[in-house]
């Protein structure tokens, strides 16, 4: 009983944490001025709701999966966004970037929502093709940074936190009304990204 009391305030402060550090809910794809260095960076997945949204669903998810995915598919979400980033930087064309980053918050809501529990290699297929659109906002944003190395590893660690609050909230709904707390939330989740998607 003392360890669900735990976790319950654990996903608490975690996703009070989240939402503190969120400067405010307007998508972050276009920067205005220059843009550059670690606080913009960290800053840029923070205000953007769709990006924080998406990364949080990967860490809900994979403590929802349970087992190595609790930490897998947060893991290689920032992994797979540098490739995402490289594609950016290079200019190299990505169409429907914006719709790939909304529709990954419907599909990832919706797993939650479902209690989708594929193989470990797809749900990472899953969220690697997400990843992919994510990294390339971030990325076509680099070259206009005046630190593009600081500015990455600011996005880098606030993605990481993002995921770790997923994690957090996840593992303390785990049991709580058996799961329908998480579930929940998933579903509120995904119904967000087809605004984001129609918007």
């Amino acid at each position: 009983m003392s360890s669900q009391v735990s976790r319950s305030r654990l996903s608490i402060l975690a996703t009070a944490a989240v939402l503190v550090a969120m400067p405010g809910l307007a998508e972050a794809h276009i920067l205005t001025g220059e843009a550059g260095g670690f606080l913009h960076g960290f800053e840029h997945p923070l205000s953007g709701l769709d990006h924080l949204l998406a990364m949080f669903c990967v860490g809900l998810w994979g403590a929802q999966m349970g087992g190595r995915s609790v930490w897998s598919l947060p893991i290689a979400f920032p992994l797979i966004m540098v490739v995402g980033g490289i594609m950016g930087i290079a200019g190299l064309p990505l169409p429907g970037v914006e719709s790939g980053i909304a529709l990954s918050i419907v599909v990832l809501g919706a797993a939650i929502a479902l209690v989708w529990r594929p193989p470990e290699i797809l749900a990472l297929l899953v969220i690697g093709v997400f990843a992919v659109f994510h990294g390339y906002a971030h990325g076509a944003e680099l070259p206009n940074a005046t630190d593009p190395a600081d500015y990455a590893i600011g996005f880098v660690v606030a993605t990481g936190l993002i995921h770790l609050a997923g994690i957090a909230v996840g593992l303390g709904f785990q049991r709580l009304r058996e799961g329908n707390l998480s579930r929940a939330l998933g579903g509120l989740i995904g119904i967000g990204g087809l605004y984001f998607l129609v918007a």
